[in-house]
């Protein structure tokens, strides 16, 4: 099976100025992403997330190296046909309105949907927005713009999502919907790869992850092989009362202790004895763990 998205051995460096020296944003980047996978792809600022994006999109062309959708080089206008892109800060045309940059997809994408109007005005639904469908985009807050450019992205029916912080300025209420949107897709077969900093959303999100690091692809994991490091192990927390043996005090009157699963019913008694409220027990290996573990090793090594 094609691969949705494959690179092979990318670079991408940007070139000398008379300000700074040359600049190696992506090294040697090999990555095989299939279709119908959630791929979660992050990395601390300036890491390349967002110049992998760009080569993928088309916006860049790589230095070495190439990148293809769908088997499709990234340079044909082919390779992006079905392709949908939120990027971090979404530019929309701010003087038209939201049903009329949705319908703008429909045609650019060669989308026929047998009723356009209503198809989109669906979409804008999905995304509580049919209320403002007609109304110009630049009297929206941050948190509407980026609910206009996922309504856009979904609208076009496309094959391969790629999105970039798709959840950044949206509320609570916002982002449920948007994890429940992305999830139908996915559920439907669609493949999605997105960046985003909040690593709770990456590890609720994606069938793998990639974690980026100055350039270099430094791992790629999935869910069960998080399961798989956590042995047992978990972390409790409580607040109040007095400080158990072994404990750290992260802030003042809040407790941490790192158990084995078998000892947890024996530290929750404690806790309640020593006058402590439990606020909560999670495994102790996360997405987190694993992101801040794999970057302090990484800049050791390069020391």
């Amino acid at each position: 099976m094609i691969p949705a998205i494959a690179t092979h051995g990318l670079c991408k460096t940007y070139p000398r100025t008379w300000r700074t020296p040359p600049f190696e944003a992506v090294r040697e980047l090999s990555l095989t992403i299939g279709e119908g996978e959630v791929f979660g792809f992050i990395g601390p600022n300036g890491a390349g997330k967002s110049t992998v994006i760009k080569v993928l999109t088309g916006v860049l062309q790589p230095t070495t190296g190439r990148a293809e959708l769908f088997g499709e080089d990234v340079s044909q206008t082919a390779a992006r046909r079905g392709l949908g892109y939120v990027p971090e800060n979404p530019s929309l045309y701010d003087y038209l309105t939201p049903l009329e940059i949705l319908m703008m997809g429909l045609s650019i994408h060669a989308v026929r949907p047998a009723n356009r109007r209503q198809h989109c005005l669906q979409w804008l639904e999905r995304f509580d927005l049919a209320q403002v469908a007609n109304k110009r985009v630049r009297s929206f807050s941050k948190g509407m713009t980026q609910r206009v450019a996922l309504a856009h992205a979904m609208a076009i029916q496309p094959r391969l999502l790629i999105l970039d912080e798709p959840l950044s300025g949206l509320d609570p209420v916002g982002r449920k919907d948007v994890v429940d949107i992305l999830g139908e897709y996915r559920g439907a077969g669609g493949t999605i790869f997105l960046t985003s900093h909040v690593l709770h959303d990456v590890e609720q999100l994606a069938d793998r992850f990639g974690l980026i690091h100055r350039g270099q692809l430094l791992t790629i994991r999935s869910p069960q092989e998080l399961a798989a490091d956590q042995a047992d192990r978990y972390v409790l927390r409580y607040r109040g009362g007095a400080p158990i043996e072994g404990c750290s005090e992260v802030r003042p009157g809040l407790f941490t202790l790192d158990a084995g699963a078998a000892e947890l019913p024996a530290l929750i008694a404690r806790v309640n004895a020593c006058g402590g409220v439990l606020q909560d027990v999670k495994p102790s290996v996360s997405l987190e763990t694993v992101f801040f573990r794999t970057i302090s090793s990484s800049d050791v090594a390069s020391r």
